[in-house]
């Protein structure tokens, strides 16, 4: 497959995982559990089936990757749950403040200050957001959807910052097969799924979620960095939104209004510009 094709089929496939927050009949830390565990034994077997490398190279690899795992299962329960409580649209916009969280925190992390272009950046995102809440207070559901939203990002850029850090070393297949487990393994003791909660079609919906839409992208994306600059790999993973947006109005009919269009266009805009600006810098 053309490598630009399959990039953006891979970004598509990531987006199409917002709108399993509906389509599941479950909370979601026991969506997150059940997708982390599906995931892990895919992507362990992957590696397998490939003949690569599970082990982990060094002994306190294994405990940075713990900190990895309760990092992203904590985001991927944010995720769905800020979906769940507002749209699709404005979930998905809110988590994606990630990248100028990134561009912010980063330089505060070697003892530098955010540039003002950055900053500036952070004054549009901030803009954004105000247009997301309908009402400042946290009564509204749309308003609690847009906080864990944000909270979701702000996991996601912790987790990518360490693992950049300590674990840049390893494939993107090895790095998750190890998180989805851990993530797994933290929310399996705290999940309930009552008695007749899910159908056959909804077990089919989980497991299409956590193969089709978790494993099957993060190995595409894998395979995607080998021909493609990470400057391309990045700018088009920032088209999630859109996308997200796209599939939520045509198949679950959840339509944007013109605030949630003009608040995700500011996002969504000042993240482009800030990933395009780091690969620059």
């Amino acid at each position: 497959m053309n490598p630009t094709l399959q990039l953006h089929l891979a970004v598509l496939l990531f987006s199409g995982t917002a709108l399993f927050s509906k389509l599941i009949p479950l909370p979601a830390t026991e969506i997150t559990a059940l997708r982390s565990v599906l995931a892990g034994l895919a992507l362990f077997s992957l590696l397998f089936l490939t003949g690569k490398r599970a082990r982990l190279q060094r002994g306190r690899d294994y405990l940075i990757v713990v900190g990895l795992g309760v990092l992203i299962g904590l985001h991927w329960a944010t995720y769905f749950a800020g979906m769940q409580y507002s749209t699709v649209a404005i979930g998905m916009i809110a988590f994606f403040t990630y990248p100028v969280m990134t561009v912010l925190v980063e330089p505060i992390l070697v003892g530098q200050r955010p540039a003002l272009a950055d900053m500036a950046s952070a004054l549009i995102v901030l803009l954004g957001v105000a247009l997301l809440v309908p009402t400042p207070s946290l009564d509204s559901s749309i308003t609690q959807g847009v906080l864990l939203g944000v909270l979701s990002a702000a996991l996601f850029t912790a987790r990518n910052l360490l693992q950049r850090r300590y674990f840049a070393h390893y494939s993107g297949a090895q790095t998750m097969a190890y998180q989805t487990s851990v993530a797994a393994l933290m929310l399996l003791p705290w999940i309930e799924i009552p008695q007749g909660a899910m159908s056959h079609s909804d077990w089919g919906m989980l497991l299409l979620l956590g193969l089709g839409f978790t494993a099957l992208p993060h190995a595409m994306l894998s395979q995607s960095l080998r021909t493609l600059s990470a400057k391309t790999v990045s700018l088009v993973s920032c088209m999630q939104p859109l996308y997200a947006t796209v599939l939520a109005a045509l198949l679950l009919a959840e339509w944007p209004d013109l605030k949630t269009l003009l608040g995700g266009g500011l996002i969504l805009a000042a993240a482009l510009y800030e990933t395009a600006r780091a690969h620059r810098r």
